[in-house]
Order: structure tokens, then C-alpha cells, then sequence
């Protein structure tokens, strides 16, 4: 691969963009094309080889400005799990709610709650009635979000299967700060930011002064590039280990699957493979992506639209065949 010359822009129509948008070489025009026809979508950068091929912004903020990601922040919260585990600060993922934090279960929670595992709320198998969706507003009204979301009903047996819920990833947020004695904002940029040198804006709190875990973050591109290069490289990001290799081969495999886009699920990633590359996929609500593709060396961060919803059968799924039909074989070629 050619080293990166900021020089070769794209021209023609794409220099009407927000800001300039530029390819490594003409082998990309059809992936830039293809993302600027999406018109929800704001920005895309690809990262391969360490090397920057594409990068730029075809509406909205610029690229060094913080955007909202979203629940690509369940991503983010399960990597402070991986990082709370590496400290010994949490014994494992079969640790249960009764046995790290029993303050935080509320007195007319279901008994069964306190049995619920770290595992379980890290891949979203709590059981419990999901806060997301059509009961999210509800949830986040309330005067007490921890203790709202673990008083629900169980609508499944812990463990059984994926219920995606925001309020799972607030009472793992919750949990981890308890242990560590910090905020979960202090967390993501001590053991985060800091090694990948990202800024990590302060984001929402509930009404006790916790960080939501699994939404609301705020990232640039290339913050979102970093994390997706750390785990792309088993954890280690410019000669740091962040992350153990352990806990990224863990978070990597399988444990449930999404009943809404069919991806399978590892911890905090949906999981896929397209034309025999595995890849690992961070989502949040409008279509904010962040993609790591181990085989082909690259990482893929994609903004758009936060106001708009990026469903499995409109703009998700566009998304997802400009990634396994434009982006994976044109990064195939360059490895080639």
C-alpha cells in the first residue's frame, strides 16, 4: 500500500462537501460515491494498515469535532469492563449483581435480580423488560434509572437471550464505578482515553449524578478510529497494551445473537462475516459505526444523521451492504 499524500482529492462533485474529502487513490471513488448517495449519512473514515485511504465529511460536523455516537457507547462501557477485570477490580463475568453491588438492587426488585451476572448484562441477557425502544422516554423520567430498570419484570430467563436494553448497560456502567470508587466518566478517560489520546467529553447523568452507561458519548472520527484500531490489534494501541489480549478474544466471540438484525453478539460488539472476513461492528442509533475488519487491517468509522433511525431494513442495512459489497473488497484489492 501506497504511503498516504493528503494531495489526491477526489474532484467533481464531492468537493461540495462539508469539509474536503479525500481518497488515498482512485480505487476508493466508488466507496466515497456510494456513502455520499446515502444522505443520512455524514462522514466516513477507513483506516488500513495503520494508513488513512479515506477520509472526510459529506455533511454535518467536521471531522475533529466530537459527535454524539450513541450507543456505540455500550461498546465503550463493555471495554471499561474488560479494563475493570484486568485490575482485579472485578472478579469475573459470573460475578452477580448480590455479590459486587447488592446496594444498587432496589428493595422491591424481583429476588432473581441479585443472581443476575456481569456476563449477563454485558451481552444484554439480563431477562429483564428492556428500557430501550418504546419504554426508553419512560425510563429516563424516572427519578431513579438503576434502580427503575432492575425493579422491572423478567420477561426471560437470565441468560436465555438477547434483550437489547440501555438499562442493562447503565447498571454494568453503574457497578464498575462502584467498584473502581470513580465516576464512569472518570474510568473511560483514564483507562481509555488517556493511552489512545481521546478526549472524552462529559456526557449525561441521571438523577444521582451517574454517567449513563450505553449512550450519550460523544467521540471525533479518528477517537472512534483509535478504539476500533485497539481492539483491531488485540488491545494494544501505539505500544500500549489498553486492553488484555484476553478480554478482546473474549469480547470477539459469540454469545447471543440480535433478534432485530440477525448479527450475532460478543461482549458490547454485533458480530458478522461478509465475503470470509469476520468483522466486529459497534452500532448506535442513526447509523454511528465503527467497524474493525482483523483480517483486512482495517477499521471503518462511519457518522450520520443522530436524529434520524437507522433500522436493519432501510438505512442500517444500507450501511451494512456499503461495508460487505463496496468497502471490504476494495480493502481486499489493496492488501492484495
Amino acid at each position: 500500500m501506497r504511503p498516504f499524500d493528503r494531495r489526491l482529492f477526489l474532484t467533481g462533485a464531492t468537493i461540495a462537501c462539508a469539509a474536503p474529502l479525500w481518497a488515498q487513490d482512485d480505487t476508493w471513488r466508488a466507496v466515497i460515491d456510494r456513502a455520499r448517495a446515502m444522505d443520512q449519512c455524514h462522514a466516513l473514515m477507513i483506516r488500513q494498515s495503520g494508513v488513512d485511504v479515506v477520509s472526510g465529511v459529506f455533511r454535518g460536523p467536521a471531522l475533529g469535532r466530537a459527535v454524539p455516537v450513541k450507543s456505540v457507547s455500550k461498546t465503550i462501557v463493555a471495554a471499561l469492563a474488560g479494563a475493570a477485570l484486568d485490575r482485579d477490580e472485578l472478579p469475573s463475568l459470573d460475578a452477580t449483581i448480590g455479590q459486587v453491588a447488592p446496594r444498587l438492587i432496589p428493595a422491591r426488585a424481583d429476588p432473581q435480580v441479585a443472581d443476575i451476572t456481569m456476563e449477563n448484562l454485558v451481552t444484554m441477557q439480563a431477562g429483564l423488560q428492556r428500557t430501550s425502544g418504546a419504554n426508553y422516554g419512560g425510563w429516563v423520567s424516572s427519578s431513579n434509572w438503576v434502580s427503575n430498570a432492575l425493579a422491572r419484570p423478567f420477561v426471560a430467563q437470565p441468560g436465555s437471550r438477547m434483550l437489547y436494553s440501555t438499562g442493562s448497560f447503565h447498571v454494568l456502567g453503574a457497578v464498575l464505578a462502584e467498584l473502581a470508587g470513580e465516576s464512569l466518566l472518570s474510568l473511560a478517560r483514564n483507562r481509555l482515553g488517556r493511552p489512545l489520546g481521546v478526549d472524552i467529553p462529559a456526557w449525561t447523568r441521571d438523577p444521582q449524578g451517574r454517567y449513563l452507561g450505553g449512550n450519550e458519548m460523544a467521540l471525533t472520527h479518528e477517537g472512534m478510529i483509535r478504539f476500533g484500531e485497539m481492539y483491531r490489534q488485540g488491545g494494544v494501541f501505539d505500544g500500549v497494551q489498553v486492553l488484555s489480549r484476553d478480554w478482546v478474544a473474549r469480547s470477539l466471540q459469540v454469545r447471543t445473537r440480535s433478534p432485530f438484525s440477525g448479527l450475532s453478539y460478543g461482549y458490547g460488539w454485533f458480530l458478522g462475516q461478509a465475503r470470509g472476513e469476520a468483522y466486529a461492528l459497534a452500532r448506535g442509533y442513526g447509523g454511528q459505526i465503527i467497524c474493525v475488519v482483523p483480517g483486512l487491517e482495517m477499521t471503518i468509522a462511519l457518522t450520520s444523521d443522530p436524529l434520524r433511525p437507522a433500522r436493519s431494513g432501510g438505512y442500517f442495512g444500507d450501511i451494512m451492504r456499503l461495508i460487505e459489497d463496496a468497502i471490504i473488497p476494495v480493502a481486499r484489492g489493496q492488501l492484495g
